[in-house]
């Protein structure tokens, strides 16, 4: 049978009843809440039992056969006929009585029950120990319910393990037996959650945590409530209700006791159900001054609420005593609760907008104007999907096809931009249109479409067009607008980076200079600075993007974060705005803002590339990359690639780097993404840099550098700074690289960050030709908290020793190619590694001493060499992770040391090591 999620205490204590059933009787009361999941339980214990090699006997109440004698007693008598002519007579004709067979009437219940006890005595002798379970034991009939109760006094006495449910607080025949009970409690969150994932896969993850807070971690909830919504509410195509609708079946379970109150108390319940505070002075307004708690004591003698006594709030015992309110209430009920409360509220206030909304019953401008206003507040405070459900609703209530029009629009420019849902833009852009077809060129559908033309197409130049257009004839009217604007921006300025073209940064910023929306405040410049432009531009605004980046932890709008983030890029500063980030991407796992929860993980996986954090970096983006799959967001995924592309080549996965710049290019050529076409040609150069290949590194660097010049907007080739110098160093193109220093020189790059000031000490350092920069070298490498960035640091360690060895300066050549050889092996940079081991030993430094003929296999331990066998296999860390029970980390470190150990470069070469000759 399936597995029971969440209960393994509850059947820890089911198998220790059976192991005591074997020598001797023992039983237990199961209690708990209606739907709590006691009959699953019940379920799962006769599975367990048959497999114990039990005999299981079933018997279930049932409310319709309550009053027949001995209906409950003859579900256990059926299935033991065969043993009743081997008891005595007397017992056997008591029991055929019983059964109905014959014309004796049934004699006393003792004398039932001791038939009873010596029938199961018998079955136990024939069959082995028997196992008694019994559902609903409030609706057994009185006389089988007697009987059964003297059974379970006198179970020990009887290889017999009786295993019993009951709602808790109701009266049964095991009541005053001194049976021992456990309540079953509800699901913890982590277990309710599993269940509806397991159950409702398709469903969206804020979805599914939305039910789960309403379910109270009731099982019959969790699996019923899902059945009430649609098809678009589960993926969260729909807008939720603020209170979640009851199946049949749950309102049996939860209506009874509201139903049974009086008609105040749930007015008033009502009222506190559609406040949704748990305060209860709106309520009191609302009904007129009565006497609340007065009028609630009959909701709290039954159970179903309790005022708090320190806060004086009004708690539901369960979340769905709230959706039993709601379903007992008529429509015209609920409309007066929203006005009764709405005109309690101050004008201008969200609640009060909200209260309107629901209780308007056709078009109304005024309250689609207040909810209008209401989305973007909604959007400030974080909850993308909140604000574009508001819009809809907005929409709903507009008279007009112009507002409704721009109101679906603007919906969808945001679920475009910020939620993730391209799937849903075409038809909420097609539903605008249908609306207002002289609205189909306006800023918010044009952002929607160009959103959607360059994440799912990557058609940069048609959404640079219809953006600059639509931008150039837009104008600003009120702060709505100015949040479309903000969109909009954010779009070209996309746009801009993924073209590759500095050209098209013109138009950006001129508009820009016509068209700054007020809602970006101190942020764009910031943006446009410090990641537009950062060679020219940064210096003048990273006091301001500190101050940003210092503020992050009250900043609750996700656009801001990412806007900010953004900016910290590629001037070092991505360590600042972590714990922002991560925000925004527990937002996406929770079904909110998906966009930026994609790109927030693509910026942390680039903090991790530079910390040297590779193995982070590939879960991060296996995650992100499975988004961008699911939501269709092509383009974004080219930014994980990328990253992950680094890390192949800079362990020495070739094949794998290959791919992925392969994909790239071949992908991003035809759309005129030029930043792609960067992206290849920095992972081909660095995987060619590793393998001292230095004529392709050059070659490759050299069609996207020009030597000399500095061009504005090309913020990657901030990335490039070290690769160029060393691949024109190594080919005797100085001038090249004297050049290029010179003219990065001129920029605000040196004094950006440390790191780039490090990285600009060290390239010009390379670049000479005739004889070694000792400062420019050890200035580099004592740079303050070098260690942040191991990768570049241990390159110009490096790239110090091999000078040095080169100069016959072996001794002190040493310490800095040891310094790079063992950061190299810690990130795992194989190629780097093997680089570093060579300059040692050319130096007369051995690295890994083995005797003649000793066999470097025997230097791996036992889980060394298990994964190097699945690696060999071609197994990825995540597959050889689940195979060995580790995680993916520490399988990445096996590796490292496995490639350090048998001197392999790749997983290419771990077959051949591990099988061929001695390595």
């Amino acid at each position: 049978m399936a597995t029971l999620i969440g209960r393994s205490a509850e059947l820890a204590i089911v198998d220790r009843i059976f192991g005591t059933a074997v020598a001797r009787g023992a039983a237990l009361l199961l209690t708990g809440e209606p739907g709590v999941g006691k009959s699953a339980l019940l379920d799962a214990a006769a599975s367990r039992a048959a497999d114990r090699g039990m005999r299981v006997l079933r018997v279930t109440g049932s409310q319709f056969e309550e009053s027949v004698s001995f209906a409950a007693l003859n579900q256990i008598l059926q299935p033991l006929a065969d043993g009743i002519p081997a008891l005595p007579a007397r017992q056997a004709d008591i029991l055929q009585a019983v059964r109905g067979l014959t014309e004796g009437q049934p004699t006393e219940l003792l004398a039932i029950a001791n038939a009873v006890h010596v029938l199961l005595t018998h079955a136990a002798g024939e069959s082995g120990p028997l196992a008694l379970i019994i559902d609903d034991v409030a609706w057994l009939d009185r006389p089988s319910a007697a009987v059964l109760g003297t059974i379970a006094r006198y179970v020990s006495t009887v290889s017999l393990a009786l295993l019993a449910a009951s709602r808790t607080g109701d009266e049964s025949f095991l009541s005053s037996t001194g049976i021992r009970l456990h309540e079953v409690q509800p699901l913890d969150d982590a277990a309710a959650e599993e269940l509806v994932a397991e159950r409702f896969p398709a469903m969206a993850a804020r979805v599914r945590r939305r039910l789960v807070a309403e379910a109270g971690g009731n099982p019959l909830a969790l699996l019923e409530l899902p059945v009430a919504l649609n098809d678009a509410q589960h993926t969260e195509c729909g807008s939720l209700p603020s209170v979640l609708p009851l199946t049949e079946r749950l309102k049996r379970v939860f209506t009874a006791r509201v139903g049974a109150l009086p008609d105040t108390t749930r007015s008033l319940l009502l009222l506190a159900v559609l406040d949704g505070s748990g305060e209860l002075h709106l309520p009191q307004r609302a009904m007129g001054g009565l006497d609340v708690l007065a009028e609630l004591s009959p909701a709290e003698r039954a159970g179903l609420v309790r005022v708090d006594s320190l806060t004086g709030r009004l708690v539901f015992r369960h979340p769905l005593t709230r959706s039993a309110v709601m379903e007992l209430s008529t429509a015209a009920e609920r409309r007066w609760g929203h006005l009764a409360l709405a005109s309690h509220l101050p004008h201008g206030s969200e609640r009060r907008a909200r209260h309107l909304a629901s209780a308007t019953i056709g078009p109304d401008d005024e309250v689609a104007a207040l909810l209008h206003e209401v989305a973007y507040r909604t959007l400030h405070r974080g909850d993308a999907v909140g604000a574009i459900t508001t819009l809809l609703r907005a929409s709903e209530l507009s008279s007009t096809g112009a507002a409704k029009g721009r109101r679906l629009a603007e919906a969808a420019c945001l679920g475009a931009n910020i939620t993730g849902d391209l799937r849903n833009v075409r038809a909420l852009l097609d539903n605008a249109g249908r609306a207002d077809p002289a609205g189909t060129d306006s800023l918010a559908a044009a952002t929607a479409a160009a959103s959607q033309l360059l994440n799912g197409e990557g058609d940069v130049d048609t959404a640079h067009r219809l953006l600059v257009s639509a931008i150039d004839n837009h104008a600003l009217a009120d702060e709505v607008d100015d949040n479309i604007l903000r969109e909009a921006l954010n779009t070209l300025l996309l746009v801009c980076f993924f073209s590759g073209r500095p050209e098209l940064w013109s138009s950006f910023d001129n508009v820009v200079r016509l068209r700054r929306p007020r809602s970006s405040g101190r942020l764009l410049p910031v943006v446009l600075g410090a990641f537009g432009d950062p060679a020219y531009s940064a210096l003048s605004v990273l006091d301001r993007l500190d101050e940003l980046i210092s503020e992050l932890h009250q900043e609750s709008d996700p656009v801001r974060i990412f806007g900010t983030a953004l900016s910290a890029a590629y001037v070092d500063r991505l360590a600042g705005c972590r714990s922002a980030l991560r925000r925004v991407v527990d937002d996406g796992r929770d079904g909110g803002a998906i966009a930026l929860a994609i790109q927030a993980q693509f910026l942390l996986a680039n903090d991790a590339y530079a910390g040297g954090q590779w193995d982070d970096l590939m879960e991060i983006t296996d995650e992100g990359l499975g988004w961008c799959a699911t939501y269709n967001y092509r383009l974004s995924a080219c930014s994980g690639r990328f990253l992950r592309g680094l890390v192949a080549s800079a362990r020495g996965e070739r094949s794998t780097a290959r791919e992925i710049a392969d994909r790239l290019v071949s992908w991003g050529n035809p759309r005129g993404l030029g930043a792609l076409r960067v992206y290849s040609s920095h992972i081909r150069a660095l995987s060619a840099l590793g393998a001292a290949d230095f004529d392709a590194a050059h070659r490759l660097l050299r069609a996207i550098v020009t030597p000399g010049e500095v061009q504005p907007h090309t913020p990657h080739h901030l990335w490039l700074l070290l690769d160029f110098t060393e691949a024109a160093a190594h080919t005797d193109h100085h001038d090249e690289a004297a050049a290029h220093i010179a003219a990065v020189r001129k920029t605000d790059i040196p004094f950006v960050s440390p790191r780039l000031a490090m990285l600009t000490d060290a390239a010009e350092a390379m670049a000479a030709a005739d004889f070694i920069d000792h400062d420019r070298f050890e200035a580099a490498i004592a740079t303050p908290d070098a260690e942040r960035w191991p990768f570049d640091w241990a390159r110009i360690c490096l790239a110090y020793g091999e000078r040095l060895r080169r100069a016959k300066g072996g001794s002190a050549a040493r310490p800095h190619l040891e310094a790079a050889l063992s950061t190299f092996e810690r990130l795992g940079a194989a190629p780097w590694s093997a680089r570093a081991a060579n300059e040692l030993r050319a130096s007369g430094i051995p690295v890994h001493h083995t005797a003649p003929g000793h066999d470097r296999r025997s230097l791996l331990t036992p889980q060394e060499r298990q994964a190097a066998q699945l690696a060999a296999t071609g197994l990825t860390n995540k597959q050889i992770a689940a195979q060995l029970y580790l995680s993916p980390r520490t399988v990445a470190a096996h590796l490292r040391g496995v490639f350090r150990k048998l001197n392999v470069t790749s997983r290419a070469g771990l077959r051949d090591a591990l099988t061929g000759p001695n390595p």
